[in-house]
């Protein structure tokens, strides 16, 4: 698959998971809605399904720049960073992305943006000083790829669907606790019972499947990233050696959370090191093994 045709299918696929949201969270309302007798709770969420895609579409990438406490770099205050970013960009085509900063000594990275005429890339102040120029490059090109390959959409806006469909499963878990029925009819009453208990178990797993599929989303991007990226460099060791130093730095990301962490270039929780590749644990991986990373990219120089 070529990078315009990974752009495509990117395009197609957050087409249909802000449609599959949209079907999603209807869905949940009318169950809620059935298991606690209230109408209103149905016509919520067809109000509240347009309005979240709506924003995740157009604002997610401000909302995870808040959330990750980054600020805009201007030329002046970092010109070599500036430099890189530019090089690489009239390399790969693309329009330069704005820059922000987040003030935390973890080295890593994350671009986000809807396109990349409206794009950013986000690095660390531990980046900055922990790699060298051809490692912060590798860095920077990988980054470049994921705008180029539109992986940035499909990843911000599954970060803001994510936290909205754990918020909806809290909220309903909280308040079902306190939910009076007023159906005395034991018929009814055993299958609102039913739809009840249907209800509580989908909010308890409907949180682990988004998380399922935001983690299973983010590794497949990332090999390909990687391989966008070390062709656009011509050095894949660059990159190999910028994730071999990430991956040993010690510190974690304070910066991130469990919603923002597939969007980094490297797990930001050191309990994600990769370390345990069983299957059942990958599938709680926001990233693929650093070690296969790493082999996959020296590969590259075969």
């Amino acid at each position: 698959m070529t990078i315009y045709q990974h752009s495509d299918s990117n395009k197609r696929k957050t087409w249909l998971l802000l449609a599959g949201f949209f079907v999603f969270i209807i869905i949940v309302g009318y169950v809620f809605a059935f298991a606690m007798e209230e109408p209103g709770i149905l016509y919520g969420a067809v109000i509240f399904s347009i309005l979240s895609s709506f924003i995740s579409y157009w604002w997610s990438d401000k909302i995870v720049l808040a959330m990750s406490g980054a600020h805009l770099v201007v030329h002046d205050s970092n010109r070599e960073l500036f430099h890189i970013v530019e090089n690489l960009c009239i390399a790969s085509g693309l329009p330069q992305p704005k820059i922000y900063l987040i003030e935390d000594s973890a080295p890593n990275a994350f671009a986000t943006g809807r396109n990349p005429e409206h794009a950013v890339i986000v690095v660390t102040s531990g980046l900055l000083e922990k790699l060298d120029r051809v490692e912060l490059e590798g860095v920077i090109a990988h980054e470049l790829s994921h705008i180029g390959n539109r992986d940035i959409l499909l990843a911000t806006i599954v970060t803001v669907l994510v936290g909205v469909v754990v918020l909806l499963a809290d909220w309903f878990r909280r308040f079902s606790l306190f939910g009076n029925r007023r159906s005395n009819d034991r018929e009814n009453g055993q299958l609102a019972l039913i739809i009840t208990v249907v209800a509580i178990v989908f909010s308890i797993l409907a949180p682990l499947f988004a998380y399922l599929m935001q983690f299973s989303i983010s590794r497949k991007r990332e090999f390909l990233a990687d391989a966008d990226g070390a062709l656009l460099t011509r050095y894949p060791e660059g990159l190999a050696r910028a994730l071999e130093k990430i991956s040993a730095d010690s510190e974690p990301l304070e910066a991130a959370n469990r919603a923002t962490a597939h969007l980094y270039f490297s797990s930001p929780f050191k309990e994600d090191s990769g370390r345990r590749v069983s299957w059942f644990t990958k599938m709680f991986m926001t990233h693929p093994p650093v070690e296969e990373r790493i082999k996959a990219l020296r590969n590259l120089g075969k």
